[in-house]
């Protein structure tokens, strides 16, 4: 027995650490991200597969030309024009459509000429791949059809962001999308960007910009202004998904989407498209906030549509990726070491491997010109190329690639296509590397057409009728196809922010809208463009356009409010020109002094037209012509830039982020005092305090509401038989209530970001005490939700907190008596709701929200662990004693030793929230944990049997040598 005693005494001890070294997560659950629960191996789809084949019929020259993406200049693209030859014979995978280039017209034929272009273009393509070729040794062949990559970037709001303003629809700028914080707005400005680009023949997307506008750099000269969603990046993450998705469904996925500027220039210090800019942020950081939106429209989008054809890789530095940053640090996209850490991260890794596409920015920039010229060598085009290559850029765009002595950029393209020739048929491993991009691109252009025939490439030109179709001023086009309610107006309406007073101090300083009587003045930065060099010049934002848009809507053609006479416009130039001592607008200076109204414009500063700064001037150096006047200010850019002292002095500052004609109208509008003031600032305004990640916690102001998650089937499922009366939902010891809050809101009444902490708190009064216990978890679409086993009886409340957000309703259950109805108590101080869902008395019974169907995270609790040591411990003892009691002491304690090890990693099966653990738990509760624990310990059990019946001992055989039978009476044993 002593021996025994010892065995059982060592067995107790071996078991009560292995249980303590097997810990599991009680009270929380991880949510895996849908990159994580991927599985690491990707199947080749059948675009890859394609093009893998397809591949094998190019020659050298053929593969070599898919690389590049070129510029080309003006539209002439006949048999004499360097376009045509590249395509014919250099075979270049595409052409980059610009606006400086002169490759656009103005006037009512603009669309249609840039039809005929890119037809002209892939018809070229079409008719090389017919013609046959003899190559040097005289043999002939075939040359093959591949389709023509066309790109454009067209970014909103007209001129400079667009290259193609003339004839399509006028739609918003990115930010002004970002101030009405809705997805299914955005979705519907990228359905129109996709169909009308679609239509006009172009397939390859540069955009959108996914860049989160951290802190604008304007001093050093980096402001991306109206260029970006905003400052948060899961509201840039959501709103580039939502934008994605419909360039993807309007173009009926005929158009690749090239989303920009990758890594994320939001946070450089200065303008790289003129010098290499750096971005100083830590690994941890660029996570955070550059790379989110990335993430989210690659391995982590949600819906096939959201995901993005390609990355633009920008010429930027990466502290958090590249160290120190030295003079000779190279940009990003040519560090291949620096390139391959992001481009691990998990969310890229899939998404690569079924084809996703890195494309470089302009290699011919005047920032990589610069970076390689004041390194001490000077611009070598073709190595500046191979550097790009190996790097990992898939395709490689140049405009303005010229390197001595080269005259243009044709010359230069052309030696750099041949250089990669002969160095593919001579250097194995440039081949290979080359081959891997050519099978992406390839797979990309059988994604858009999965037959290169030019029937399938070339729209019909049919399809030029839905281009620009779209009223300007917010009417619906009744006649012809693609009639609709013009967008733009529609989100301009949703926009339109007030930045300056807050709402309640709006109606003090402005109690009414201008009258009759009162003289108005208007002073507009006025900016001009051009489509093309030799085209007229065309102003984005004319000088009367507001008080044009005022009479047409509240003048002699409106309701009669305002009087023509009593209104003047002038260009903020005349105004530099007053402040600066010219005598050319002696009238400007008595308008503003009769004033009663100053209505002022404004656009993007800029340093090369010093009138974008007289506003500033008049507010700083003649603050005596704006005394006692109602001086209103409409940004029509980015809403930053003017200082706290200078919004100190003006009466109200609104935000309307585009220069369109639906956001003038709008901006009239909002003078008399009819356009609700819906929208939020996308982005910080240090000017007015106003801190965007401040703005996007939760807002205190508000009592967050708790709900029981009861499954949506359980309420909307019909009953088949006439319902008897309800029974009311209850509880007791042991079941597991799952809960869910509403909707938590932030300062601008928007749901907050995803991942937002949230913390369950659940106070148990009993016999022995109070306990406290926290349950932490995050929001997913504003809602956090868990699942809470009761252990225990006594009074349950439970509450939640997030943020500053600290008052919530109260479930109550009094467990006293074993079984308790739910009830949901207010909080103890009253504070106004903002949300939506009422504060029930009672158990909800209300639909839940489109998100109800997402399953509660279920906790284990301690008392969970405490059962399952309890019974394995239990088990295991009894299978020891038996194993001594049959003088098999040694496999005895094997045995035990198997069953436990086979009970706690099958509980930990369930703690650590692995396939199919929510399910059991949620079905079965404890009993389910217990049950299969008591499998896992069985099928350790088995093992340890299976052990024993193939491993014999000496000591197990008879003098004979015959095996000794282990199931009859005991034996003898040493």
């Amino acid at each position: 027995m002593k021996m025994g005693s010892r065995v059982i005494l060592a067995w107790v001890l071996v078991t009560l650490l292995a249980l303590v070294a097997l810990p599991a997560s009680v009270g929380q659950a991880s949510r895996l991200s849908s990159a994580q629960s991927d599985s690491n191996q990707v199947q080749d789809s059948p675009e890859i597969l394609r093009a893998r084949d397809y591949m094998q019929r190019l020659t050298s020259e053929e593969r070599v030309g898919q690389l590049f993406v070129v510029s080309m200049q003006g539209t002439t693209i006949d048999e004499r024009s360097q376009i045509y030859d590249l395509i014919t014979n250099y075979h270049i995978g595409g052409v980059m459509l610009l606006r400086a280039n002169d490759n656009f017209t103005s006037g009512s034929s603009a669309v249609t000429d840039a039809y005929n272009l890119t037809r002209g273009l892939q018809t070229i393509e079409w008719q090389s791949g017919q013609a046959p070729i003899i190559n040097s040794r005289g043999i002939s062949f075939s040359s093959q059809y591949v389709p023509l990559l066309i790109g454009l970037s067209q970014e909103g709001d007209s001129f400079p962001n667009d290259q193609l303003f003339n004839g399509v629809t006028q739609l918003p700028s990115l930010l002004a999308i970002g101030a009405t914080w809705n997805p299914t707005l955005a979705t519907q400005v990228g359905t129109v960007m996709g169909q009308e680009l679609e239509a006009l023949g172009v397939n390859l997307y540069i955009g959108p910009s996914l860049d989160v506008l951290d802190l604008p750099q304007m001093e050093s000269g980096e402001d991306l202004g109206v260029r970006t969603f905003g400052g948060d990046p899961y509201w840039v993450s959501k709103l580039g998904q939502a934008y994605i998705a419909g360039l993807h469904t309007g173009s009926e996925q005929r158009l690749a989407v090239i989303a920009k500027h990758f890594p994320g220039r939001g946070g450089s210090d200065r303008s790289p498209e003129e010098e290499i800019a750096t971005v100083r942020k830590s690994l941890d950081r660029l996570k955070q906030f550059e790379l989110s939106p990335f993430f989210a429209v690659t391995g982590n989008a949600p819906d096939p549509n959201m995901v993005t054809d390609g990355l633009l890789v920008s010429h930027i530095r990466y502290q958090g990726f590249q160290g120190n940053i030295r003079a000779t640090t190279k940009p990003v996209s040519f560090d291949k070491a620096a390139l391959d850490l992001i481009l691990k991260e998990a969310p890229f890794t899939n998404w690569r491997s079924a084809g996703g596409l890195v494309v470089s920015d302009d290699l011919g920039s005047q920032a990589v010109r610069r970076f390689y010229e004041t390194t001490g060598s000077p611009f070598d085009a073709l190595q500046v190329a191979r550097e790009a290559i190996y790097a990992g850029n898939d395709l490689l765009y140049v405009d303005k690639f010229v390197m001595a002595p080269d005259r243009d950029n044709y010359a230069t393209t052309v030696r750099t296509l041949q250089f990669f020739s002969q160095k593919y048929r001579t250097d194995l491993e440039f081949a290979r590397r080359v081959d891997a991009s050519v099978e992406r691109i390839l797979a990309l252009k059988f994604r858009l057409y999965p037959e290169f025939t030019i029937d399938q490439v070339v729209p019909p030109e049919a399809g030029l009728e839905l281009v620009g179709n779209t009223a300007a001023n917010g009417s619906t086009v009744t006649e012809g196809a693609g009639a609709a309610v013009d967008i733009s107006f529609q989100l301009a309406r949703q926009a339109v922010t007030l930045i300056s007073p807050n709402p309640a101090e709006l109606l003090t300083v402005l109690p009414d809208p201008p009258q009759a009587r009162d003289r108005i003045v208007f002073l507009t930065d006025v900016e001009y463009g051009q489509q093309c060099s030799t085209c007229p010049d065309q102003v984005a934002l004319p000088v009367d356009g507001l008080q044009s848009a005022v009479l047409r809507l509240y003048g002699q053609q409106g309701t009669q409010q305002v009087s023509h006479s009593l209104m003047s416009s002038y260009p903020f130039l005349d105004l530099w020109k007053l402040l600066n001592g010219y005598v050319e607008v002696p009238t400007l200076d008595e308008d503003l002094q009769l004033a009663d109204w100053v209505v002022v414009s404004l656009l993007k500063p800029a340093a090369n037209r010093p009138e974008t700064e007289a506003f500033r001037m008049l507010l700083s150096d003649r603050p005596d012509l704006l005394r006692n006047k109602k001086v209103v200010v409409f940004a029509f850019n980015a809403p930053y830039y003017l200082d706290a002292t200078d919004i100190s002095k003006v009466t109200a500052y609104y935000g309307l982020y585009g220069k369109t004609p639906a956001f003038v109208e709008v901006a009239a509008r909002v003078l008399f005092q009819e356009a609700p003031l819906v929208g939020a600032l996308p982005v910080s305004v240090p000017g007015v305090g106003y801190d965007l990640i401040s703005s996007t916690s939760p807002d205190p102001n508000q009592v967050i509401p708790l709900y029981i998650d009861i499954p949506e089937t359980n309420l909307t499922t019909p009953p088949q038989t006439t319902p008897g009366p309800t029974e009311p939902l209850s509880f007791r010891v042991g079941d597991m209530i799952p809960l869910r809050t509403g909707v938590i809101y932030d300062h601008n009444r928007n749901a907050v970001p995803d991942d937002t902490p949230v913390s369950f708190l659940i106070t148990i009064i009993t016999e022995n005490g109070t306990f406290n216990q926290q349950i932490d978890q995050v929001t997913v679409d504003g809602v956090a939700r868990i699942g809470y086993r009761i252990d225990q009886q006594g009074v349950l409340d439970i509450r939640v907190t997030s943020g500053q957000g600290a008052t919530s309703d109260i479930l109550r259950l009094n467990l006293a008596g074993g079984v308790a109805v739910p009830t949901f108590l207010a909080p103890p101080t009253q504070t106004p709701s903002i949300t939506p869902e009422p504060t029930n008395t009672q158990t909800p019974t209300e639909t839940p929200s489109p998100t109800a169907t997402t399953i509660p995270v279920v906790a284990m609790g301690v008392s969970d662990w405490f059962y399952v040591a309890l019974l394995v411990l239990s088990l295991s003892a009894a299978v020891a004693y038996l194993g001594m009691r049959r003088a098999i002491a040694r496999w005895g304690l094997r045995w035990a030793l198997c069953g436990v090890i086979g009970g706690m990693l099958a509980y930990n099966y369930l703690a650590f929230d692995l396939p199919g653990s929510q399910l059991m738990l949620r079905a079965y509760g404890t009993l389910g944990i217990l049950l299969f624990t008591l499998l896992g310990t069985v099928v350790g059990w088995a093992i340890g049997l299976a052990w024993r019946q193939f491993t014999p001992l000496p000591s197990d055989r008879s003098p004979t040598g015959e095996r000794r039978s282990t199931t009859g009476p005991k034996s003898q044993s040493s």
